[in-house]
């Protein structure tokens, strides 16, 4: 019985994307066509449109996926052990420094290649 209810869900989802690139063609489509109207109207238009347009989504079986997902990303980040302010600040003073030093061997090479090449060439 799970399988049937499965598969009839699958079905509709390909109408819901296709609602879906609907709306947000007729958002597209509608902002060229009143773009002698107010930039506010239009952003309300298309906020609108676009709020349905993710409602509709989220009810497929991948936009439940993806909402899933999302849900599942703010739990890990949560758990990140963000720096702590001296941390983050030794740490972006050992990159500066170090991309300083390494761009200062690669004008060094680069010179002296030049000055082989030129003394090479006349």
């Amino acid at each position: 019985m799970e399988s049937k209810a499965q598969h009839s869900t699958s079905r509709f989802d390909a109408i819901k994307w296709l609602v879906v690139f609907v709306l947000i063609a007729a958002g597209v489509v509608g902002n060229q066509y009143y773009s002698a109207e107010s930039v506010l109207y239009r952003v309300l238009a298309l906020v609108a449109l676009a709020v349905v347009a993710t409602l509709v989504a989220l009810q497929t079986d991948r936009g439940r996926r993806f909402a899933a997902l999302l849900k599942e990303a703010r739990v890990e980040i949560r758990k990140v052990v963000w720096p702590t302010r001296p941390e983050l600040i030794q740490t972006t003073v050992i990159v500066v420094i170090f991309v300083l030093v390494v761009a200062l061997l690669l004008w060094a090479m680069d010179s002296l290649i030049s000055m082989l090449v030129s003394g090479v060439i006349g």
